[in-house]
């Protein structure tokens, strides 16, 4: 036995001749460059995870921020899309309501037997293009006023919302998605969620140079609050969690002032929008006490020319749910979220869209970057505040006075909190990198190319899309136009398109190891990590009572 141990040890004669003639390895240059960070799960610096809580005045506070970021995108589509439409301030306000209550509906749908997760789930931009095409079609029929073509426009979004639903509702109750999140690798996730918040960067900066008197200080002082936070023990955790609503209340107060004082009385229209804190009417307009009910607008109007368009859309907002989804996962503490969880979320997406179609949504829903982003800024990533925040919007929509007064609010406000907001979902998004290689040239490749393309190929859509909605594919079907348009235009679907097809086929079996293959693999089954339970299970034992194909 002593002799087998004594051969073990000693390597074969060309082994050792071969060791011999080697060359020394190389020094590592990391010796000279101080320490090395290793791969790390979960964040260390978040005050508050997923299951952890502040104390209930603090989470009121919190939930009311997270309110005001959420409002923003809001009263942004309301106000783009209502007027086109044929309606008056007073519509605007009504939809705002509507808007308001069903992301109150959805979000605590979703924090609950959804993915669990501390997202908000509020209107979506993807849907903006097949209601632009909607609009068009109707502007060349003839209505006894505007407000008649404004009611008709909105019960044909009806009923292609109540239709487009069953994608998502099939595609994540048959576990579809999920089998599709199956293909991921961390290099496929490093694109898809970081061009979630580089792919609005149009509602950043260039909003805000709609009113740059405004929204740069607002931009300013949220970048001068990381740095007067370290001044003093007592300001730390005021400016840290607090920021946004002590900014926005600053440069409020200044915007009602310029305003007062007739700064934009001789000014083009569109710094009147942007820049006045009286202009959009909505106070006036509101009504005091409105709850919104299953189809306001009258019974839905079905077409199947604006049906695809639509269902387009909810692969679009698919798409950007999973990878805000996988933001907001890091960002609260918990694990990745497993292929079963992202397949229940997409299918209860869908019963949020069909619910939309019901009360009479402008535009369906997503998860919210702006708000996975505040966790971020806060280190607060409580699943318990994001649900009393829904208590402020279901609040705000049904008291529709009090709601048009945050609502009155400058866009460049909200513009120069996004700047803040989607660069850290972005950068969330980079961060996915260091479980994989990071020296292999053939992830290079594949995340250069996913990144551009997720940006570039969009950014031609939207450049050479009337604002008619008229996008630059125009064959002769105008579903196929609809659907196509739709898709290239989200950067997150292009980049999850291209960087799954690259990372599953380019050198896919020989590289398994530099992919993070190894590492990712347990992330995507019910049982692969022991923490996953912990983060995702169902409350109140719904999981003991529901079938265990929905979960």
């Amino acid at each position: 036995m002593g002799e087998a141990a004594h051969n073990h040890q000693q390597p074969p004669p060309q082994q050792a001749a071969a060791a011999a003639a080697a060359p020394p390895p190389a020094p590592s240059l990391a010796l000279s460059k101080g320490p090395t960070w290793t791969p790390a799960e979960q964040l260390q610096q978040l005050q508050y995870c997923i299951h952890s809580n502040p104390s209930w005045p603090e989470s009121f506070l919190l939930a009311f921020q997270h309110y005001i970021v959420s409002l923003g995108t809001t009263v942004l589509i309301a106000r783009n899309l209502v007027p086109q439409m044929g309606g008056d301030p007073g519509d605007t306000a009504r939809v705002i309501q509507t808007l308001l209550f069903m992301a109150g509906v959805n979000t605590l749908l979703q924090t609950i037997i959804g993915t669990r997760l501390p997202t908000v789930m509020g209107p979506s931009y993807a849907f903006v293009l097949p209601v632009l095409s909607i609009i068009r079609d109707y502007s060349d029929e003839t209505f006894s006023n505007e407000h008649d073509r404004f009611v008709h426009t909105m019960r044909t979004i009806q009923g292609s919302l109540i239709v487009c639903s069953f994608t998502n509702i099939i595609l994540g109750y048959s576990k579809a998605w999920g089998n599709l999140t199956r293909f991921f690798s961390p290099i496929t996730v490093v694109p898809v969620v970081c061009v979630v918040g580089l792919g609005l960067f149009m509602r950043g900066f260039p909003l805000l140079a709609n009113c740059v008197e405004i929204g740069l200080p607002m931009l300013i002082l949220l970048v001068i609050c990381q740095y007067l936070k370290h001044l003093h023990p007592r300001t730390h955790p005021l400016l840290e969690r607090f920021s946004v609503l002590v900014c926005i209340g600053i440069i409020w107060a200044f915007a009602a002032i310029l305003t007062v004082a007739g700064a934009y009385n001789n000014v083009g229209n569109q710094t009147k929008q942007s820049c006045r804190t009286d202009r959009s009417y909505l106070i006036a307009s509101a009504s005091w006490v409105k709850v919104p009910y299953p189809f306001q607008w009258g019974a839905p109007i079905f077409r199947a020319s604006h049906v695809f368009g639509m269902i387009g859309a909810a692969l679009v907002s698919s798409a950007e749910s999973t990878g805000t989804f996988f933001a907001a996962a890091r960002l609260a503490g918990a694990t990745h979220p497993p292929a079963h969880v992202l397949s229940r979320s997409i299918g209860l997406q869908g019963v949020s869209l069909l619910l939309d179609g019901i009360f009479g949504a402008a535009v369906g829903t997503t998860a919210s970057v702006e708000n996975v982003g505040l966790l971020g800024l806060t280190h607060i990533g409580s699943r318990r505040v994001v649900q009393i925040s829904t208590a402020f919007m279901f609040f705000f929509s049904i008291f529709g006075k009090f709601g048009a007064l945050f609502a009155s609010i400058p866009l460049a406000i909200f513009a120069a909190i996004y700047c803040v907001l989607f660069g850290i979902v972005a950068a969330i998004g980079i961060s996915f990198i260091q479980f994989s290689n990071n020296n292999s040239m053939r992830n290079h490749y594949v995340l250069g190319l996913a990144l551009f393309l997720g940006m570039s190929i969009p950014q031609y859509f939207v450049s050479n899309t009337t604002g008619d909605g008229h996008g630059p594919v125009r064959a002769d079907g105008g579903w196929f136009n609809d659907i196509l348009n739709t898709l290239f235009s989200s950067p997150p679907t292009v980049a999850m398109i291209v960087g799954t097809l690259l990372d599953n086929t380019l050198d896919a079996r020989r590289t398994v190891n530099d992919r993070g293959i190894p590492w990712w693999k347990p992330f995507q089954s019910r049982k692969g990590d022991v923490r996953t339970e912990e983060f995702y299970s169902m409350p109140l034992r719904i999981n003991e009572w529901m079938p265990t194909r929905f979960l």
